[in-house]
């Protein structure tokens, strides 16, 4: 069961890890970031850097481990294991390469809205609060487990800009699917290596010691599922129907009908 596990929480991390190359690679080929959310970039930084602290806190600070077994008990296993250190920080590296894609790539008229601004600014305000008030009584595990309060807050919201953005353009091109594919598998793979964990110690209790990780698997299947939605049933027949379609925020063609063009040169 032990390696069942850790088998299970590798595949999770692989699948959510790998699931950041799509939208490199697909803004890399396109040299455009159009139809990718600048608002999902800098909400998912704060939910990556957030998930970072608490994984890593609670996987080798000593002090929060003792906290955390005096109140969940001593015959629990901490709900965190190395590869859940390694996916925020992996995720991080790949936002900042993202970023810089977002810099020199063409990006039409889409920018950061003042509400991503404003929601950033708060939560690590709100953040630093915590930490002050937690210091004068060592109260480590309950601000880590803020972090992770804060990181399902962000994996919440941070997903809803690029849906608006596919609804308001009609259209899911430029955001790659393959991120969504391997996001959802991750998602599925989490709730199946905590599962796993629970059978092996008779107890449900990892659920309640680490709600964020359940939480955060769901929420990304909820959403995993409007945009397969998205892609592959609302937006997919109107774009089959249309040739050089052209999105009106950048200069690209929207749809690219190989069949259509194969006709025009057979012409020729």
């Amino acid at each position: 069961m032990e390696i069942l596990y850790q088998v299970l929480g590798w595949s999770s991390i692989t699948c959510w890890a790998l699931s950041a190359y799509p939208q490199v690679i697909l803004n890399f080929r396109r040299k455009s970031v159009v139809g990718l959310s600048f608002d999902y970039v800098i909400l998912n930084f704060t939910k990556q850097s957030s998930y970072l602290i608490y994984n890593a806190t609670l996987f080798f600070s000593a002090a929060v481990q003792r906290q955390y077994f005096d109140k969940y008990g001593y015959d629990q296993m901490i709900p965190v294991a190395l590869s859940d250190v390694f996916f925020p920080l992996h995720s991080i590296l790949l936002i900042c390469v993202v970023s810089v894609q977002i810099v020199f790539f063409e990006r039409g008229n889409q920018k950061v809205s003042k509400t991503a601004i404003a929601i950033f600014v708060a939560v690590w305000f709100f953040a630093a609060a915590c930490s002050f008030i937690a210091l004068p009584t060592h109260s480590w595990l309950w601000l880590v487990s803020i972090f992770n309060s804060i990181q399902v807050f962000m994996t919440f919201i941070k997903y809803s800009p690029q849906a608006f953005l596919n609804f308001t353009r009609k259209s899911t091109v430029g955001f790659s699917i393959g991120n969504i594919v391997l996001d959802f598998t991750g998602g599925v793979a989490t709730l199946a290596q905590m599962s796993v964990q629970s059978i092996d110690q008779g107890s449900w209790v990892n659920f309640f010691g680490n709600l964020g990780k359940p939480l955060l698997a769901l929420i990304s299947i909820a959403f995993d599922l409007i945009f397969f939605y998205q892609h592959f049933i609302l937006y997919h027949i109107k774009a089959s129907r249309v040739s050089f379609q052209r999105d009106p925020e950048s200069s690209e063609p929207l749809i690219k009908d190989s069949d259509h063009l194969q006709g025009i040169a057979t012409t020729s």
